[in-house]
């Protein structure tokens, strides 16, 4: 096996193989692997790092580093089962669980995680997770899906709660909900941009000794 070979499979494909020959295996490893992904989502969005101009979560960065990773099927299932462990009221969110998430400011934020991940996790499986250049951009467009449900979501709450018009909205929304994170995002993209080519280097020279 040489790393060449590796070329059409996700990180964790190459990983762990994906067993062809049994269904039941094969809906065994994607259980496991999507629960895998929602505690490491869930564990990340109660980390804060300190931060200029706020203290920043990891949990955008498990969302891109799970959708590329896994791909855009698995990565987008693992996403979509990471919200309904929160809509049942598991404490995966940034401060706890349940639907009140659903019908809050950042609601919008939430559904761009499930269209981030299967965006960079279609990405990924083009090859766009094997080196620095093309995993910046991929993670770049990834969180811009991100910034932009959270955007639009939270104007349109705000436009609402505090009677503003279309462009008040805007502006209490960008104001609150992207500028300030901004600087975090992208030291996010960065350090996943450093992680998965450097993940598939490591596995193409195990690969090439075996």
């Amino acid at each position: 096996m040489t790393a060449n070979s590796l070329a059409g499979s996700t990180l964790i494909d190459t990983i762990w193989s994906n067993p062809l020959s049994k269904p039941v295996n094969r809906a065994i490893r994607f259980a496991v692997l999507a629960l895998l992904g929602t505690a490491l989502i869930a564990i990340t969005a109660r980390i804060q790092v300190p931060f200029w101009p706020v203290p920043m979560t990891m949990q955008t960065f498990a969302i891109l580093v799970v959708g590329m990773a896994y791909g855009w099927r698995l990565g987008g299932a693992t996403v979509l089962l990471y919200l309904a462990e929160g809509a049942v009221g598991l404490p995966v969110f940034a401060r706890g669980g349940g639907l009140a998430y659903f019908m809050g400011p950042t609601t919008g934020y939430l559904f761009g995680f499930v269209l981030a991940a299967m965006l960079v996790g279609y990405l990924a499986e083009k090859g766009w997770d094997r080196d620095v250049l093309r995993t910046l951009a991929a993670n770049t467009l990834g969180t811009l899906v991100i910034f932009t449900g959270g955007f639009l979501w939270l104007a349109v709450f705000l436009m609402q709660a505090k009677g503003l018009d279309v462009a008040g909205g805007a502006y209490a929304a960008l104001a609150a909900g992207v500028t300030p994170f901004i600087a975090g995002a992208v030291a996010k993209i960065a350090l996943a941009a450093a992680i998965l080519p450097l993940a598939w280097r490591l596995l193409g020279r195990r690969s090439v000794r075996h």
